[in-house]
């Protein structure tokens, strides 16, 4: 330190005032946790990583970056418009919306979004952006995208500072109002009288966002315009208005829809798979993930620049969506006790029908909203119409699954009881039974073929067996456990989906089978390739076939292998399927009767068949004991020695 330099003074700590905001803190927390069902461990995240800007603001170097990345309607925007209201920073937050349309609005620079809304000073604030996945530099091919609009956003994710106005714009403003001055003298000169010297509303809006005065439009308007020019013209001899502003103090969130790191959403119909099952499928996703997902839509520079605090939704488990259910059906109650004086009461058959039709897994809350007010809001109406008529002050209302109908029943303080029938069917239940019970019984089948092959080689009951789905790209689906890439399992893989269409030439013969293995085949031909080319775990084969350029070899010299061990594996997976040919009727007949079966149901009917299988949960990953396979080579070596 040289003499001229002074060490700065010390940071002055209120530990009242910061103890005091800590305890706000923790009751936004516990506030958000009440509001939304699921996501405790992201907001408890959310809470930890914002809490030095929130406590202690005047330390920070740089703006606190935090990523908030989910699929669709997980309610990340919603979570901060609400974290904001806890904590009262209304007046310091503001929303921007990035994309590269021209729907951009007015606005073209971050700068001008925080001046417009007064919040382009050093002071703290909360900036979101929102859908930033639309603001992609890069195209599907990886080439750079031009745009011009927002470059300031890296700029600020950057460092945290954000370059002050040109000297022109001062410059202009400056001339503007001296003539303006003038010319007002000029006119009193002349002897008019009741001359207006202040500015106008759109001079005092550019004022403030240049000088950063902390007073209102209408405080700057009526302020003479002498007064005003020698603030600018201080502004311009201090020269710190030319200066970049430093927004260190910030709390600066990016939230976004990376729907390729969240994948498994397109493997199969949505409404029909578990949620628990995606739930698992979402625990995997990971930093490197969401950071490989970036990569794809921005330079690597830009990606280092979002930083390393990147909050992950997982979707949620069917118990947060039980929950959900039966917090709206009791709004929905209270709501009916308070506007109308009756007392309504809701089966369990009411709750199933919602989830059924309400709970898309990848798609978040939304549409078990809009299913509490289809299935319940909207007929309760018309029942509470009728109740009221009769003068009745209970509800009891069901559903009855043959019938295909609400049941509400009229409970009068005296007399007999009124039972009113509505037809009501889910929406997605609709188009469940619409299909039709062969097609029903030959996607059982083909369903069933899979999930006798999965049990036979990997000692598993699949996690999910499906043959009645609301889609019409799906016909049903067998969901599988995670299964480790050895020599062994690619084989038994490509039998797995081999097993499908073979089932129905065994069951139905050859020439009633359909053309569902299409996919099927195409998946098994690719790991075969991949096995050949790829692997090198056919011994004839032991270079890599995949690789380009000057490296390519001649793939033509694999095809007569990989087709030789398709026809093989294929005999295999029909001999296979013979030997558990009651095993995999019984199956068939289960499940084109009932629609789907879990696990457990399909462990039961294999135990019956002369089958142990195992059931596992979500998130298991089926691999060899690598460990003890290890230890006991190692003992081996040992005793040789």
């Amino acid at each position: 330190m040289t003499d001229k330099q002074s060490p700065k003074a010390p940071i002055k700590v209120d530990l009242k005032k910061i103890s005091a905001k800590n305890k706000k803190l923790s009751n936004a927390a516990k506030t958000l946790k009440s509001t939304f069902i699921g996501i405790d461990n992201v907001i408890d995240e959310l809470i930890d990583t914002l809490r030095i800007w929130y406590l202690m603001p005047e330390v920070l170097t740089r703006p606190v970056v935090i990523n908030l990345w989910g699929m669709t309607g997980v309610g990340k925007t919603d979570l901060i418009r609400r974290l904001v209201s806890a904590l009262d920073f209304q007046d310091r937050f503001v929303e921007v919306e990035l994309n590269n349309g021209d729907k951009t609005s007015w606005y073209n620079s971050v700068d001008s979004v925080l001046s417009n809304n007064a919040l382009n000073d050093t002071e703290p604030k909360i900036i979101l952006f929102d859908e930033i996945q639309r603001f992609n530099t890069l195209d599907e091919e990886g080439k750079p995208i031009t745009n011009t609009k927002f470059s300031d956003f890296w700029e600020l994710l950057s460092d945290g500072r954000l370059s002050r106005r040109e000297r022109e714009d001062i410059d202009f403003l400056l001339s503007e109002i001296i003539h303006s001055n003038r010319e007002v003298k000029r006119r009193k000169n002349r002897g008019e009288e009741d001359i207006d010297n202040t500015v106008d509303i759109y001079e005092s809006k550019q004022i403030k966002k240049i000088l950063n005065l902390d007073k209102e439009l209408h405080e700057i308007a009526q302020m003479p315009r002498t007064k005003l020019i020698e603030l600018l013209y201080q502004a311009k001899e201090e020269k710190q208005v030319f200066e970049p502003i430093n927004h260190s103090k910030s709390l600066i969130i990016i939230c976004g829809n990376l729907d390729d790191a969240f994948s498994m959403a397109n493997q199969t119909a949505e409404s029909d798979v578990d949620a628990d099952i995606f739930n698992a499928f979402t625990k995997k996703v990971t930093i490197v993930d969401v950071k490989e997902a970036l990569s794809r839509r921005f330079k690597p520079e830009q990606v280092a620049r979002f930083g390393n605090i990147h909050v992950i939704y997982r979707s949620l488990r069917r118990e947060h969506f039980e929950t959900l259910i039966h917090r709206e059906v009791s709004r929905v109650i209270k709501s009916t006790q308070k506007n109308f004086g009756i007392r309504l009461s809701v089966s369990d058959a009411i709750h199933q029908i919602i989830y059924r039709n309400g709970v898309f897994p990848v798609q978040g809350v939304r549409p078990v909203f809009s299913t509490v007010n289809d299935v319940l809001e909207n007929n309760v109406a018309r029942f509470v119409y009728e109740a009221l008529i009769k003068k009745v002050t209970r509800i009891e209302l069901d559903y009855d699954e043959k019938a295909q109908a609400l049941v509400a029943t009229l409970k009068p303080h005296k007399g007999k009881k009124i039972t009113l029938h509505r037809p009501y069917v889910g929406r997605l239940d609709k188009i469940r039974q619409q299909s039709k019970a062969d097609v029903v019984a030959n996607v059982s089948v083909h369903e069933s073929g899979h999930a006798v092959m999965y049990g036979v080689f990997f000692n598993l009951a699949p996690l999910q067996l499906t043959s009645r789905v609301a889609s019409s790209l799906v016909s049903g689906f067998t969901f599988p456990h995670d299964i480790h890439g050895t020599r062994q399992n690619i084989i038994s893989q490509i039998m797995v989906y081999l097993a499908g269409g073979i089932a129905e030439d065994i069951i139905f013969g050859p020439n009633k089978a359909s053309i569902g293995r299409l996919s099927d085949r195409e998946e098994a031909t690719k790991l075969a390739l991949d096995y050949v080319r790829r692997y090198g775990f056919d011994d004839e084969f032991q270079s890599n076939y995949t690789l380009e350029y000057e490296y390519k070899m001649d793939l033509i010299v694999t095809d007569v292998d990989v087709e030789k061990m398709m026809t093989r594996l294929a005999g295999e997976t029909h001999n296979i399927l013979l030997q558990h040919i009651s095993l995999l009727l019984a199956l068939s007949s289960a499940l084109a009767e009932k629609g789907e079966l879990d696990g457990s149901e399909v462990s039961e009917l294999a135990t019956q068949h002369n089958l142990e299988l195992i059931t596992q949960k979500e998130g298991y990953l089926h691999l060899p004991a690598y460990a003890e396979l290890l230890d006991e080579a190692t003992q081996e070596d040992k005793l040789k020695r």
